[in-house]
């Protein structure tokens, strides 16, 4: 026998996966994530035996609910499953992911569509964030043909708005976890920063690399990818973070300058390979640590006084913008506004199949 939960598959910005009601879910969080391995076919490097993509960006996993927050509709619960091992992280959140949120939550009946667009509050769980999505809905429900391209997607699709206004200390509590906007480690100057996402910063050059490489090139480069985890595990610590090595976050980021009219370059591992192209979290970040003085991404793409404006950040499949406003000077931490449009897509619906051994199906949670 096998046990039936309702499912619906959904790509939101540039990743994929499956999105659940947390009331079909397991009640405790160890037997969730038996079945969220379960679910994506994990571990096993091709993910053969579930619905995982057998890449980090489409094994994942978002858990949405009602929310019981003041200033929130919905809560976003984010699972990142691992391929090649059973563990499931949710320390970190996906802000690809959380593109999806709003339309899911309209569809399922959790928030009610309010004219030809609807702004749906997510608290994001994991990082303790609130954020607003703005949703096409015309005639009462979620749009999602539309004109509007994102780079790294095929296609156009109805767009969507994520605000991103809570998002310094997202993970550590603090902007700049280690006290400071660089540090050293094993000889290379980096910059951690934690504004959506926490990542640790370096320059491409200082790593043998110009920073416009594409993420097969750097996959391929063995060396280059064990340095990066050596530095990864060490910043954790001084991050705070502790022994990060089954930890998906800190993440990281090797940074250029621009060549193609952007304001940076940026090459993001997730951690284990770049990204094909840039995460909405790591573009917030990104492009903040660009307005505070003295990490290496202010050092290479200084922005103008607040507000900064339209941030362009290069990356391996394109450029990706944000709207940026924020003040980091004169000891200030303030982001008042982290804007991005981006694109969902409903892809399937139905019920996804886990073996009874795995969860007989009760208790469900809340």
């Amino acid at each position: 026998m096998q046990t039936s939960i309702p499912c619906v598959i959904m790509r939101g910005g540039t990743s994929r996966g499956p999105f659940f009601l947390a009331g079909d879910l397991p009640a405790d969080s160890a037997t969730r994530d038996a079945v969220l391995l379960a679910v994506m076919g994990s571990p096993h490097e091709i993910q053969i035996d579930g619905i995982g993509g057998a890449h980090s960006v489409t094994s994942k996993v978002a858990i949405i609910s009602k929310s019981k927050r003041a200033g929130a509709d919905v809560d976003y619960f984010f699972a990142q499953v691992q391929i090649k091992e059973r563990f499931v992280d949710t320390k970190p959140t996906c802000g690809n992911m959380l593109v999806a949120v709003g339309p899911f939550a309209i569809d399922a009946g959790l928030v009610a569509a309010t004219g030809d667009e609807t702004r749906v509050r997510i608290y994001s769980v994991n990082t303790e964030a609130l954020v607003e999505a703005i949703v096409q809905t015309p005639d009462g429900r979620v749009q999602y043909e539309g004109d509007a391209s994102i780079d790294g997607v095929p296609g156009t699709a109805a767009p969507v708005g994520i605000n991103f206004q809570d998002a310094i200390g997202a993970v550590t509590g603090k902007m700049l976890p280690t006290g400071q906007p660089r540090d050293v480690i094993d000889g290379i100057e980096v910059s951690c920063v934690d504004i959506a996402m926490p990542i640790v910063m370096m320059r491409a050059a200082d790593l043998g690399k110009s920073g416009r490489e594409t993420a097969t090139e750097l996959d391929a480069d063995r060396a280059l990818l064990a340095r990066m985890e050596a530095i990864r595990r060490k910043a954790g610590v001084l991050m705070g973070m502790g022994d990060v090595a089954k930890n998906v976050v800190p993440k990281l980021a090797l940074l250029a300058a621009p060549r193609a009219g952007g304001t940076i370059s940026s090459r993001y591992f997730v951690p284990e390979t770049c990204h094909k192209s840039h995460p909405v979290t790591g573009t917030v970040c990104i492009s903040a640590a660009c307005a505070i003085p003295g990490t290496i991404a202010a050092e290479i793409a200084p922005l103008k006084p607040a507000p900064q404006g339209m941030v362009k950040i290069e990356h391996p499949s394109g450029m990706i913008l944000i709207d940026l406003d924020a003040d980091f000077t004169n000891g200030c931490q303030d982001l008042r506004r982290a804007a991005l449009v981006r694109t969902a897509r409903r892809i399937f619906e139905g019920h996804v199949l886990v073996p009874s051994a795995v969860w007989n199906g009760a208790p469900r949670g809340a």
